[in-house]
């Protein structure tokens, strides 16, 4: 802390006056201080106590460099306790476990009880169930293309696809080519997971070889406390390492650990390591190796992380558990990571949960099996023996000639009888022939114990040949259920570990592939695993092939009742995958294979057999027509004719045709709605999806009524070509000129007819107005008449009175 004081208050400003000091003003530093001289000249100074705190706020830095030697032995003293009690809540398991690699069969015991060289054989049923285990297990998930696959995040494109296809060969490039350990640790671990329960994968970046490693783990070497529930939450995790000097000269000489003299190596073999060695015919009393705590753990380091910080923090200690000396103490976080969440490097790989931390084995499981058989099998041999090789008495006096070796076949020994016959000297003592209770209850207690553990075989002659296929893999099922969740379970750990490995290979690995990938470039590493996930190869719902052949032939049932709904060229394929056989691809190619081509050579396919695709960019007019007049060209029609797949060649080019038409569709619709279409089967919003359906229903009726006006004037320009329309066309004309001429014939009748009609009318009208000329003139004269005579009598009084 003096060195973050004193770098702190050289931050503020310098005094003032210094500028009064001029060029003459220098400056003593020491041995330990640099002088950096900076581009406008001036000089920036370093002190040594400033490295020591430049070099201690590394993140990455070994902090037990920077750690007093006090505070590293109270540290030390104080994770060794926690270690040490964690060993005894687990006592218990591990004796356990040395209990049940007894009953392993592994080393032949030499036994002098009842009596020299009595049978020391072992029921080989835990030691089968752990081979089958393994055997199934590794076939599964280690094939011989690699474990990984990969899975695409987010949207699915092509340029996607080529980055999962890359990252897939690379992944399986690394943990097959250049991680040579993987293999023989995978094997180890798989064994190991079998027997005792729980096994663990450490994956880390090793410095000494420059590249990701995934270690095998025992359980026996990684201690968490009582009441751990999951490593992920673990609050202390402790690897017991062993290092030989050599490797530990190398980590110090590299700055991993710092430089401690750690005097000889120290053994501390546990039970279940002594076991181990005692099985395998090795002695531990020669290992030469440095036994290492390296403990993961949440803490605070005084001296390391500020006062005011109350919560823990994650920190990697490493402890030689000989001298106790602390070699290393790092960060385990990312310097980036706001919450300091630990980096996890433990995957841990569980055979069947346990009640605990620790999952339970084989031994856990069926090792009281195992012990029960070992008993009952030595019990028979014995009995045999005795029954084949009898004892008993005999008279003092009886000696025969080398009674110390035994009678060979056809062999004759004196004898030397003190008195009587042999018989009456030599008494057998009654000895019973092998127990056939007993063999009965070895075969009930070995068929117990591969049932319960899994590894029982299904009685295939208790089953009909014309069972249907459900019937099958209904008893596959109910036979491989617990094996199937056991695979599901390692299937799950192996996803934790391919995430771990992928993660160091994108952040420690190159931009650049090692090797030129077969699609895209080989600079595009990086972008590359950051686009996809990894995954394991292994199938979690199908444990085994036959499970898996089993389900593709019920598959293959239902498709003969409706084959036109099934893609029967995948599924055929997918059948030659599941049975192991190389180039799958080769040989059933499948629409999803195919490349742009011409249509001649698509021609050509069809008349073979081949699969055709269209693509959305080729000239669909021109496909179909060059298509179309293939169908029609009588020469290919007659050749067609005579081959016995004919149909079926038709109905593929008539299957393509129409992939082609709707692709021509696709592009007049977008020319008559002016915009680029979606890609075929995105997923669009509600919305859009709504509203571009609209869009493409009035265009479709505007695009049907333009395909029915030209449909319309197609088949008036055919018919118009035609002499026999052109005949019955003539006769049309000369029927409509006959029509014609009637019609004007009609037309002039109907016209005269009109003109005397007209004519009488005006000739009417004519006499009318003639009648009434007349009615008029006789009334005008009648008038005028009438008019006189009343004049006439008006003028007649005046006349008289002139007279008078």
């Amino acid at each position: 802390m003096a060195a973050v004081d004193s770098m702190s208050k050289g931050l503020y400003s310098a005094p003032q006056g210094l500028e009064s000091l001029g060029d003459s003003m220098e400056i003593e530093v020491d041995e330990e201080s640099t002088v950096n001289i900076l581009p406008d000249g001036s000089a920036e100074i370093i002190m040594g106590e400033a490295k020591d705190e430049e070099d201690e706020s590394d993140f990455e830095s070994n902090l037990a460099e920077h750690i007093d030697e006090g505070m590293l032995h109270t540290l030390s003293s104080d994770l060794i306790e926690l270690f040490e009690a964690d060993m005894m809540s687990r006592k218990d398991w591990a004796d356990t476990f040395v209990k049940g690699l007894e009953v392993l069969g592994f080393k032949y015991e030499e036994r002098t009880e009842p009596w020299d060289d009595a049978c020391g054989v072992y029921s080989t049923v835990l030691a089968e169930a752990a081979i089958r285990f393994q055997a199934e297990t590794m076939s599964e998930t280690f094939p011989a293309a690699g474990p990984v696959k990969t899975k695409i995040l987010g949207k699915t494109s092509k340029e996607k696809e080529e980055a999962a296809e890359r990252v897939k060969n690379d992944m399986n490039y690394q943990l097959t080519e250049r991680m040579v350990e993987y293999r023989p640790e995978h094997e180890r671990m798989l064994y190991s997971l079998g027997l005792a329960g729980s096994a663990f994968k450490k994956v880390y970046f090793d410095p000494l070889l420059g590249r990701q490693v995934s270690i095998y783990l025992p359980a026996e070497d990684v201690i968490v406390p009582y009441g751990t529930s999951h490593i992920e939450n673990a609050e202390r995790i402790t690897h017991v390492m062993r290092k030989t000097k050599n490797e530990l000269d190398k980590l110090m000489a590299n700055g991993f650990y710092r430089e401690v003299d750690l005097g000889d190596p120290q053994s501390f073999p546990t039970d279940v390591e002594k076991k181990k060695a005692e099985e395998g015919g090795y002695t531990i009393q020669n290992d030469e190796r440095y036994t290492l705590l390296e403990i993961s753990v949440d803490m605070l380091i005084e001296g390391v992380d500020d006062e005011e910080d109350e919560l823990p923090k994650p920190y990697i200690v490493t402890i030689d558990r000989g001298t106790t000396e602390i070699l290393a103490v790092r960060r385990n976080w990312e310097e980036e990571d706001p919450l300091r969440l630990k980096d996890q490097h433990f995957v841990h790989y569980v055979y069947v949960p346990g009640f605990g931390f620790y999952g339970l084995g084989l031994i856990h499981i069926i090792g009281g099996y195992a012990r029960a058989g070992t008993s009952i099998i030595r019990q028979l041999v014995d009995a045999g023996t005795l029954s084949n090789l009898p004892g008993g008495l005999k008279a003092r006096g009886l000696r025969v000639k080398g009674d110390d070796t035994p009678i060979a076949p056809g062999e004759f020994r004196d004898v030397d009888v003190p008195s009587g016959a042999i018989k009456d000297n030599i008494m057998m003592l009654p000895y019973k022939e092998p127990s056939q209770t007993l063999l009965a209850l070895l075969q009930r207690i070995t068929d117990e114990g591969r049932r319960l553990g899994a590894i029982s075989d299904m009685n295939i002659s208790d089953m009909s040949a014309n069972a249907p296929v459900g019937t099958t893999l209904a008893l596959l099922e109910r036979t491989l259920k617990p094996m199937a969740a056991v695979q599901a379970r390692v299937h799950y750990a192996m996803k934790q570990e391919f995430k771990l490995l992928k993660r160091i290979i994108s952040e420690e690995a190159p931009t650049e592939y090692e090797y030129q990938p077969e699609t895209g470039l080989a600079r595009a590493r990086r972008d590359d695993y950051a686009m996809v996930d990894v995954i394991p190869v292994s199938d979690p719902n199908s444990s085994t092939m036959a499970q898996r052949v089993v389900q593709y032939q019920a598959v293959f049932q239902m498709s003969q009742s409706a084959p036109q709904i099934y893609d029967l060229p995948y599924l055929h394929r997918q059948m030659i995958e599941v049975l192991g056989i190389k180039n799958a691809d080769k040989i059933v190619p499948t629409s999803e294979d195919q490349r742009p081509r011409d249509p001649v050579s698509e021609n050509m396919s069809a008349l073979v057999g081949k699969p055709m695709k269209a693509f959305i960019y080729q000239d669909h007019d021109a496909h179909i027509a060059t298509h179309t007049a293939f169908m029609q060209d009588p020469m290919i029609a007659q050749t067609i004719g005579q081959n016995p797949q004919a149909q079926q060649i038709m109905a593929s080019l008539q299957a393509h045709i129409a992939e082609h038409l709707g692709f021509s569709y696709r592009k007049q619709m977008e020319e008559r709605l002016g915009v680029t279409l979606p890609p075929p089967d995105e997923q669009l919003p509600e919305d859009v999806e709504v509203q571009l359906s609209k869009l493409i229903a009035d265009g479709g009726k505007q695009l049907a009524q333009q395909h029915q006006q030209q449909a319309a004037q197609a088949q008036a320009q055919e018919q118009a070509e035609d002499p026999l329309f052109k005949l019955e066309q003539a006769k049309v004309k000369v029927q409509e000129m006959e029509v014609t001429r009637k019609v004007q014939r009609d037309q002039t009748d109907a016209d005269i007819a009109a003109a005397k009609l007209v004519m009488e009318k005006e000739r009417v009208q004519i006499e009318a107005s003639k009648e009434a000329n007349r009615v008029q003139s006789q009334d005008s004269q009648a008038q005028q008449r009438l008019k006189l005579d009343a004049l006439k009598v008006l003028a007649a009084p005046k006349s008289q009175g002139k007279k008078e």
